[in-house]
């Protein structure tokens, strides 16, 4: 009896080593399958948004090198050691599209006083080829600033894309994947996301990051034009006839402008000047007006729609509670020209190309200022068909959270 029992152990041995074995597996695999799942639910949880705390992106080594070279002092400083007194500066916001921004430095380097002052130069992102052809202007003070948090230095992860990011309504996997739909039922692009971005990381930063213009060292309006504006030579001293002129003939005015706010029209040539809504080519402000800008970053940040400037539009200007005027002359000082959409210019390494002709015809009117101080003013009322109505939700392309977080902690970036 004691043999038959020694051999019935050793047949069964094996067995149950097979068995610790598969147990041992099925374990693993269903630890494994509770991780993957709590991964998978972990990128659908709907972040809630954060209004007090700062929680900006974990920072790549490209993206420290743009922030610590926003502190390199203006190239320039030894050919015009002294700004004017009274100078205003201007900041150009620029994406990568190198053809329209030569266009638009060639024509600044013939504007009239254009060496009394600053030039910024915004980058949304690092390009080579755009920053050789800042580097190489030579007409006044410059200083260029780099988006620190754009989608294009972070290539496989937020503010980029990665991928585990939702991409399409269609995507088949977008019960798993990251990201919410705007109200169109639409994913985040980054390259269009990229724009709303950096206009308000851009306005943050130069009204309150920056030691150029910060509010101990200058306290006058500040101009912003783009890459894709032709500035014409006499719209340096029209700017500043503009502002002298303003508190007078139209103390309700928020800004001024250098152009319409119809981008198809260069003016009336009435003798006259005009106040109407706030227009996207070279307009103007002070630190008031932005202060009063700043304070509706919720309503900046939350509206569903991915151009800043119909974004200030719809959301931001009429919750000041009444028309938002700005001051402009009778006729253009800049003009916007082009073929190459923002949205060409942000497509990874491959720069918007341009290859048409420009004709712009400068007469001799347009370069020397062309202001009357005793102009009266017209009002083109803001009716309400004019604009976007309320109601109007947004064309959308904004709905990530991730994206309206970002865009609130810029503008706490330099906030107590």
């Amino acid at each position: 009896m004691s043999i038959s029992y020694r051999k019935a152990r050793i047949k069964t041995a094996p067995f149950r080593l097979r068995l610790l074995s598969i147990a041992a597996t099925g374990i693993i695999l269903l630890v494994v399958l509770m991780l993957t799942k709590e991964k998978l639910r972990m990128m659908q949880i709907n972040y809630s948004l954060d209004f007090k705390n700062l929680k900006l992106p974990p920072q790549n080594k490209l993206s420290i090198f743009l922030q610590n070279r926003n502190l390199m002092k203006p190239m320039n400083s030894d050919l015009y050691p002294n700004l004017a007194d009274n100078h205003i500066i201007i900041v150009l916001y620029v994406h990568n599209r190198p053809q329209y921004l030569q266009i638009a430095i060639d024509s600044l380097s013939k504007v009239s006083g254009i060496e009394e002052t600053l030039l910024i130069i915004s980058h949304d992102g690092y390009f080579k080829e755009m920053n050789k052809i800042i580097e190489s202007i030579k007409f006044c003070q410059v200083k260029q600033i780099f988006a620190p948090f754009s989608p294009h230095i972070y290539p496989t992860r937020f503010p980029g894309s990665s991928k585990f990011d939702c991409k399409s309504k269609e995507d088949p996997s977008k019960t798993t994947c990251r990201g919410n739909p705007d109200q169109y039922g639409s994913f985040r692009s980054p390259k269009i996301v990229s724009l709303k971005h950096h206009w308000w990381w851009m306005m943050n930063t130069v009204w309150d990051g920056l030691e150029e213009t910060s509010n101990n060292n200058y306290s006058r309006n500040i101009l912003f034009i783009e890459e894709d504006h032709f500035i014409y030579p006499n719209a340096y001293r029209n700017l500043h006839l503009l502002i002298e002129l303003k508190n007078e003939k139209c103390p309700h005015c928020y800004a001024v402008n250098l152009a319409p706010a119809n981008v198809l029209s260069k003016g009336e040539e009435w003798d006259s000047l005009i106040a109407e809504k706030i227009g996207n080519i070279g307009y103007s402000f002070n630190r008031t007006v932005w202060r009063k800008i700043h304070k509706k970053a919720r309503e900046f940040c939350l509206f569903d729609e991915y151009n800043w400037d119909i974004t200030m539009w719809a959301a931001v200007y009429p919750s000041f509670g009444g028309p938002v005027y700005t001051l402009r002359g009778p006729r253009t000082s800049a003009v916007h020209f082009g073929e190459c959409g923002l949205h060409q210019g942000q497509g990874g390494k491959t720069a918007c190309v341009y290859n048409g002709g420009l004709d712009f015809e400068v007469k001799e009117i347009d370069r020397v200022a062309n202001i009357d101080s005793e102009w009266g003013v017209f009002v083109r009322e803001q009716g309400k068909d004019e604009g976007y109505k309320n109601g109007f939700k947004g064309w959308g392309g904004w709905g990530d959270v991730r994206d309206r977080q970002l865009c609130l902690d810029f503008s706490k970036m330099y906030r107590d």
